[in-house]
């Protein structure tokens, strides 16, 4: 074996202590000092350098989705949908892909409770034979905006105030006031579902509407949907409260403890497809994210399954460092013009170069397992080994070319540059229809929730009143109740 080439190493594989350089280290317990009580040398290179480490050891946490847990298993395709796409992994019944996924809050810390009503991030990272594919969405099937121009002054609403750095009701309901497309998540979020007991008992949802492309070109627009298989359930805020008083990181231990029991967390993978031919004929514009597909329209149809069989090896290494992106995806797998998308492929990637550096996808937890070259070369933390004399392309003496061309959508485009909202808005029937189907007690629940929330001293009348009015265009008796235990008169 050559000692000089290259090869990535474990931190145990050296018998005794080193610097990171590899030089031993014969005294990791004292520093370098003039005589037994010193002054400390600055020459003490090995203390400098163990130092500067553990001052590096926090990087920037994320600005949404900082508290999350991960582990990781394998996709199965359980049916044949290859004549939707092309892509490999779901080339046909039995096809198994490695993959990781993280569950987590959004808005809140990376050290705060699991037991917030937030929504869950949920994403999951297939390792296919074509490149990575990330799948990343949340525990609901719709989101508050659907136009990522307005995701910074969203977060910035539901982030804690920048004055006292305290989350408050006044600025969430504040915001959104100008946003009445945000109801439809509401539903969900003050709903029974918006607290999940734990990661394993919750749903996943792709939310943005991708493209499927089959070999002969053929595109249809779809939805991701992920069902665990052993049911959904919450928490309501008096088991919440006892949840997370007792253990603030309940999920996260459920998740790790549940897979070291052999008990293995599984969810059933689903799509609905609409033909991009025929989206005028429904009443929702397919591309809003704030919109389900109704099912009894679109059915789900079942694709496979995801097992988490694996814990991970290091929450650092391995979920602090997990990076993904809408915009990573394989051949057979393509965008819509979904806007909140079309913002997530840049602000994705971008904010993960932020934290990790330009070769954020050089880390082993991110990096493709099958083979890949590009000539992306140098910059911070670039960990490829890399021996070539060719960086260039096209080169005589380098005789990589390009892949096989493979199919994507061949939509033609006309229209004007113009800053607009879609015209199929339609903000409030999704939202009626969600809870009227709620049973009486879940109704009451959801009504006490915005009559805590509308309750804050800092919410206006103005605001209140147009709250009041949103909820009665979505359904009138909603919008009474408000109106009557809040002693205010919808405006409408």
């Amino acid at each position: 074996m050559d000692p000089y080439k290259y090869r990535p190493s474990s931190a145990y594989d050296s018998p005794y202590w080193t610097t990171n350089s590899g030089a031993p280290v014969w005294n990791n317990n004292s520093s370098l000092t003039v005589g037994l009580r010193g002054p400390i040398l600055l020459e003490d290179y090995h203390l400098v350098e163990k130092l500067a480490n553990f001052d590096r050891e926090r990087i920037p946490e994320r600005v949404v989705h900082a508290r999350g847990a991960s582990a990781k298993g394998f996709f199965e395709t359980t049916h044949d949908i290859s004549k939707l796409t092309c892509a490999d992994f779901l080339r046909g019944p039995g096809v198994q892909t490695p993959i990781i996924a993280r569950f987590s809050t959004v808005i809140h810390e990376r050290g705060s409770p699991e037991t917030l009503r937030d929504p869950r991030g949920f994403a999951v990272k297939f390792y296919t034979r074509e490149g990575n594919f990330d799948l990343v969405g949340n525990n609901f099937p719709v989101f508050f905006i659907r136009d990522g121009m307005k995701f910074p002054d969203m977060v910035h609403a539901l982030k804690p105030n920048p004055k006292s750095h305290i989350q408050e009701n006044w600025r969430v309901l504040d915001f959104f006031s100008h946003h009445p497309e945000s109801l439809h998540m509401f539903t969900f979020l003050f709903d029974d579902i918006g607290i999940p007991q734990d990661y394993r008992h919750m749903d996943g949802s792709g939310v943005n509407t991708y493209t499927l492309i089959n070999k002969v070109g053929k595109a249809h627009y779809v939805k991701f949907h992920w069902r665990p298989t052993c049911g959904v359930k919450s928490l309501l805020e008096d088991e919440a409260i006892k949840v997370g008083g007792s253990n603030h990181s309940h999920a996260t231990q459920d998740l790790y403890d549940s897979i070291v029991a052999g008990n293995y967390p599984e969810w059933k993978l689903f799509i609905q497809i609409i033909d991009p031919d025929h989206e005028d004929k429904y009443e929702f514009d397919p591309l809003d994210v704030t919109k389900t597909w109704p099912e009894d329209i679109v059915p789900l149809q079942p694709v496979g399954r995801m097992v988490l069989n694996k814990n991970i090896d290091n929450f650092f290494a391995e979920n602090e460092q997990l990076a993904f992106c809408p915009g990573i995806v394989v051949p057979g797998v393509y965008y819509s013009d979904d806007k909140l998308l079309q913002t997530r492929i840049f602000s994705y990637s971008d904010t993960q170069r932020h934290r990790l550096g330009p070769n954020y996808l050089q880390l082993p937890v991110n990096a493709p397992k099958c083979a890949h070259h590009n000539n992306h070369h140098e910059g911070f933390m670039n960990i490829m080994h890399r021996d070539e004399e060719v960086n260039y392309f096209p080169s005589r003496y380098d005789h990589i070319g390009h892949a096989e061309r493979y199919p994507t959508p061949a939509a033609i485009y006309t229209g004007k540059r113009e800053r607009c909202i879609i015209q199929k808005e339609n903000n409030f029937k999704q939202p009626g229809e969600r809870y009227r189907s709620f049973t009486p007690d879940r109704k009451e629940r959801f009504i006490t929730r915005w009559i805590d929330a509308l309750s804050d001293p800092r919410v206006t009348h103005e605001i209140r009143s147009i709250w009041i009015s949103y909820w009665s265009q979505a359904d009138k008796s909603l919008g009474q109740k408000l109106a009557s235990r809040l002693n205010v008169r919808p405006s409408l």
